[in-house]
């Protein structure tokens, strides 16, 4: 399997080479099929890429002019290809040719024979392709597979508004509160030991690459920890609440290094610092997309609403001003006198916002800019 890894690598690495090569002479790039037709004389090039079984190589080549046209996308480009590193992300995928025994837990992989694993769930439908991929020490296969299924019609009728924070995960605006998992924080000390450790060691060494396998674990660990959280926190919501309100949080600007530069440093660096680890260490924007694709498997709907001054306003009175938020959790109107939890106030907000953005027929994905109130435009002024 690293074999067959290593060479599907290898043969991703030299055909973007190549694009790139064309690229910087102003030439167009090969289609698909132009590169494909390159195989067999990097077969005699190499011959270690005829050891391995073919199409793998060639579903290789398959993804990688899928991202060339995703770059060039003028109406959503993405980032252009990079080329691949030894151990990291290392997959291959077969398209078709392998056998599945649920009964006895193995796969047929050709080239390769019947390899045992570990079932998660069962194989629905009828499988399409299969992939390999290393994550960390360990292998693992994913099926992907076509079944046909019905209109869903979600069971719920009510809705929620959600506030996403550090001090609370998440709030809801019926006042229940989900408490942060910190799953990087509860590791940061065993991490930090570790790669100092990885530090020490001569590179490329036989001890320095068991050191940088204990590195990979821990890291494995997080982000499984911070992922299964995820899945319950977002299944739990999914499956109780028709609509989901959410804020459409720009994590990338509120995670943003507060260093600033030798002429104008910034202010209270080491405490933003501390802030952005935490801020990235919850997985909203993870949250939001799990809701999403769970939401429309059970025929519900999530709606982004935009977030400023939600935790500024009156849930009672709709007034808006930053002194009604005594402190991080107190919130008190200066005009009504309104007293509630500050993240239970600004979830509320948060679903009065969404309904609104309903009724006036926005989308879920919140394409239509919401205007200020009145009130707000005043606030600001």
């Amino acid at each position: 399997m690293a074999r067959q890894a290593g060479c599907s690598r290898f043969v991703w690495n030299e055909a973007l080479a190549r694009q790139k090569e064309r690229l910087g002479n102003k030439e167009r790039l090969f289609s698909y099929v132009e590169i494909a037709n390159q195989l067999p004389e990097w077969k005699k090039k190499w011959p270690f890429l005829a050891s391995v079984h073919s199409q793998p190589l060639q579903q290789k080549l398959k993804h990688l002019d899928r991202a060339l046209k995703d770059a060039f996308n003028p109406k959503q480009p993405k980032k252009f290809p990079r080329f691949k590193k030894r151990g990291r992300n290392d997959s291959f995928t077969y398209p078709q040719g392998f056998k599945i025994d649920e009964k006895n837990s193995r796969v047929c992989l050709p080239k390769i024979g019947w390899v045992r694993y570990r079932s998660s769930r069962t194989v629905e439908g009828k499988p399409k392709n299969l992939t390999v991929s290393l994550r960390g020490k360990h292998w693992y296969v994913s099926i992907q597979t076509e079944m046909e299924i019905g209109e869903p019609k979600h069971p719920s009728v009510t809705e929620i508004g959600i506030d996403m924070g550090v001090a609370n995960f998440a709030t809801l605006s019926s006042g229940e509160t989900l408490a942060p998992l910190n799953s990087f924080r509860k590791h940061e000390t065993s991490l930090a030991k570790s790669q100092k450790k990885l530090s020490r060691k001569k590179k490329y060494s036989k001890n320095w690459r068991k050191q940088k396998v204990e590195v990979s674990r821990i890291h494995i660990r997080v982000a499984d920890a911070r992922k299964d959280f995820l899945h319950k926190a977002s299944t739990t919501i999914s499956k109780n609440q028709a609509v989901v309100y959410l804020e459409d949080l720009k994590v990338s600007n509120m995670s943003a290094s507060a260093k600033g530069t030798e002429e104008e440093p910034g202010r209270n660096v080491k405490a933003k610092a501390g802030l952005n680890k935490s801020i990235l260490d919850q997985g909203w924007y993870e949250f939001r997309r799990q809701l999403e694709y769970k939401q429309k498997w059970r025929g519900g709907e999530v709606v982004v609403v935009e977030p400023r001054y939600t935790s500024q306003t009156c849930s009672a009175c709709g007034n808006v001003d930053r002194a009604s938020r005594q402190s991080q959790e107190l919130f008190e109107c200066v005009r009504c006198g309104y007293e509630e939890n500050a993240d239970i106030n600004a979830a509320k907000n948060i679903l009065r916002a969404g309904r609104a953005r309903m009724a006036c027929g926005s989308n879920s994905n919140g394409s239509r800019k919401q205007e200020p109130t009145e009130r707000e435009v005043s606030a600001v002024a």
